[in-house]
């Protein structure tokens, strides 16, 4: 799959959960979601003892609270939705604050902010301790379609050639004294993303015609064979089975 790729979400480190095979924590972390997701809204607090079980899991891969919480910022345009839910939904009104908001958008509000704040933690969780070529790999372990994990593969690789791309054609606008600050200005960026766009195609002809001639017929050779032990496997299951519990715990109390 090529050399490793670092990103901005990952953390390097050695922790136990560092140290678990990438397809064992896309595993656990797809089944807590799915168990997350499963929790009935009214049990309020099934969703603080998940969050309990999050916070245990960065304590132990040692991921700095600051750094999880920066980047949950992702989650603000969910935020923005839930909290007008309860000017729009229709339904018994209450008061809040001062303000009438529907029962019903509140509820909605909550299941929204709850669930998709628990899933995005788990999320960045995930990335942060496992690098982009680690969870390339884990998908393909996990059986995903190759295409798709090439296609996967293909857009980190090569978003950062084009980004730079990107930049370079700024800086080339900027030495010759344009500025973008007005309508009459579209025009000149919007033949910056055709050039863009062209370079990019040739780019990936370039590459298609170099893989091919080294011998690639639709499929990347896997260099490293990841691997799991059952107690990988039991460790990485720890969380989604708890997790599990307390969805039960909530739909029977």
């Amino acid at each position: 799959m090529g050399a490793g790729h670092a990103h901005k979400l990952y953390r390097h480190g050695h922790s136990p959960v560092h140290d678990l095979p990438p397809h064992c924590k896309i595993a656990a972390a797809f089944c807590f979601v799915v168990v997350v997701v499963s929790t009935p809204r009214e049990s309020v607090w099934a969703f603080g003892l998940y969050a309990v079980l999050l916070g245990a899991v960065t304590a132990l891969a040692r991921i700095p609270a600051g750094f999880l919480l920066k980047r949950l910022l992702i989650e603000v345009p969910f935020v923005a939705f839930a909290l007008l839910m309860p000017f729009v939904v229709p339904g018994e009104q209450t008061q809040l604050l001062g303000l009438s908001v529907s029962v019903p958008g509140l509820w909605g509000a909550w299941n929204v902010l709850a669930k998709g704040t628990l899933g995005v933690a788990a999320s960045v969780l995930l990335a942060s301790t496992t690098e982009l070529r680690a969870l390339l790999l884990g998908l393909q372990r996990l059986k995903l379609p190759p295409l798709l994990v090439q296609i996967a593969s293909f857009m980190i690789r090569y978003g950062d050639v084009i980004t730079d791309e990107m930049r370079r054609m700024s800086i080339a606008r900027r030495s010759r004294g344009f500025e973008a600050r007005g309508v009459r200005q579209w025009g000149v960026l919007a033949k910056s993303a055709g050039a863009l766009f062209i370079r990019s195609y040739e780019r990936g002809e370039r590459v298609h015609l170099a893989m091919v001639s080294r011998g690639y017929a639709g499929a990347m050779p896997v260099i490293d064979e990841v691997t799991a032990s059952r107690t990988q496997w039991v460790h990485a299951a720890v969380l989604p089975v708890l997790a599990l519990a307390v969805c039960l715990l909530g739909w029977t109390l």
